[in-house]
Order: structure tokens, then C-alpha cells, then sequence
């Protein structure tokens, strides 16, 4: 709103004239421009998508040290080694150990990603650590250990750091698989709170289990 005021004065036979040589003052009201300037930062700020990057984080293992390239791997159980393979039409293959003998390998067994599939299987072998991970939240939401935000998800970690009785997930794929169920089977290793899995090259030995297991015709999947 603006309005212009200037000063009159009035002559002997009541006429009104202004007085010579002063000009109108010109008031500008910036009250409605101020309103306005909040509703369109408030507009925007409700309108506005903020969309976050969709990324998966993938722990990679530590780079060998040249001192420490001649050491020997550690032993690992056979009892804790669950290969899992990816096949066909949404099927989940998985058997425990290796692969000793290649004309007597170990039967596979099938599954899916139905909740009472994979995941399933992953939580009765990690039920050791998921209960100690579950715990702990429980303790950090109830107040019964107070951390700061930022150190939760690091203790987190170093609880699965310290396990030595949960799964050692090797995850495979054969050569029909999809890569939707690569991405699943990685969201139920994050789900379930596996420690150590890795991500592996399937095996010719484990291509005929496959195929054996399904009644694949050799040389047909391509």
C-alpha cells in the first residue's frame, strides 16, 4: 500500500490550493510484501520433493599388507560355511562346508525369499548375534545404555566384529539368475545382521548341483 500526503492551505474565498514548491511524500507499507515472501518460502518448502540418492553400502575387505602377504588364512569351520546360490525363476540354493568330493557333492537344498524362506534360515544361524544386536537396541531405546547417536551404529559393528559362531555367508549366482534377487539376498544379509558374507564366482561343480537339483538340461540355460 502507498499513498502520497502533502500539506494544503486554504485561500480567503475557502478554495483549496497547494503550496508552492512542496512535493507529495510517497509512503510505501512493505507489511503484505513481507507476508507474502513467508507464504512462498512456506509454499516451496511443503511442495518441494527432497529425495534422498538410493545407494547400497557394500563393506569391502582390508587390503593385504605386503608383510602379512605370506601369512596363512585363518581356519574356518566347514560347519559355519553356508553358500548360498541364486538360481532360476526366483529360487534360493543353499548347502553347508564344500565341496570335497566333485563326484559326491553335498544335496542342495531349495528354498525362496518368502518369509519363511532364506531369511529364515539366515535368522537361525545368526540367532546368536541377532539376539545380542536386538539386546542391545532394546537396551539403547529403553535408556539402559546411553550413547551418543553417532556410536551406535559403531558398536553395532563391533559386535559383529567379535562373533566367531555366526554364518559365513558365500553368495553365488548361476548363470539364469536375476539381478533383483542379488540386490534381496544382499537387503537379508543387512536385515538379518549377518557379520561376514561374501560375494563369490560359482563353481562348474556347483553349476551340475544346480542343474541336477532343478532337472536343468545341461547346455539349455544360457
Amino acid at each position: 500500500m502507498a499513498d502520497i500526503g502533502g500539506a494544503q492551505e486554504t485561500g480567503k474565498k475557502g478554495g483549496k490550493k497547494r503550496r508552492p514548491g512542496r512535493r507529495g511524500v510517497v509512503r510505501v507499507d512493505m507489511t503484505p510484501m513481507v507476508d507474502l515472501m513467508c507464504l512462498l518460502i512456506t509454499f516451496f518448502m511443503l511442495t518441494t520433493a527432497f529425495s534422498k540418492p538410493k545407494i547400497m553400502e557394500i563393506v569391502l575387505p582390508e587390503k593385504i599388507k605386503k608383510e602379512k602377504e605370506k601369512e596363512e588364512a585363518p581356519k574356518i569351520a566347514k560347519s559355519r560355511t553356508l553358500n548360498v546360490i541364486l538360481g532360476p525363476e526366483n529360487k534360493v540354493l543353499w548347502y553347508t562346508g564344500a565341496v570335497d568330493d566333485p563326484k559326491n557333492p553335498p544335496p542342495l537344498q531349495v528354498t525362496d525369499f518368502s518369509p519363511t524362506g532364506i531369511r529364515a534360515l539366515l535368522l537361525e544361524r545368526n540367532r546368536a548375534l541377532f539376539r545380542k544386536i536386538e539386546q542391545f537396541n532394546n537396551d539403547v531405546i529403553s535408556g539402559k545404555i546411553k550413547m551418543p547417536l553417532d556410536s551406535i551404529e559403531a558398536a553395532v559393528t563391533r559386535l559383529k566384529k567379535e562373533d566367531d559362531t555366526g554364518p559365513i555367508v558365500l553368495i553365488k549366482a548361476y548363470k539364469t539368475s536375476n539381478y533383483g534377487n542379488f540386490v534381496d539376498i544382499l537387503d537379508e544379509m543387512s536385515i538379518v545382521g549377518i557379520a561376514r558374507y561374501a560375494i563369490v564366482d560359482i563353481n562348474w561343480i556347483e553349476e551340475q548341483m544346480v542343474e541336477k537339483t532343478l532337472g536343468i538340461t545341461p547346455g539349455s540355460a544360457q
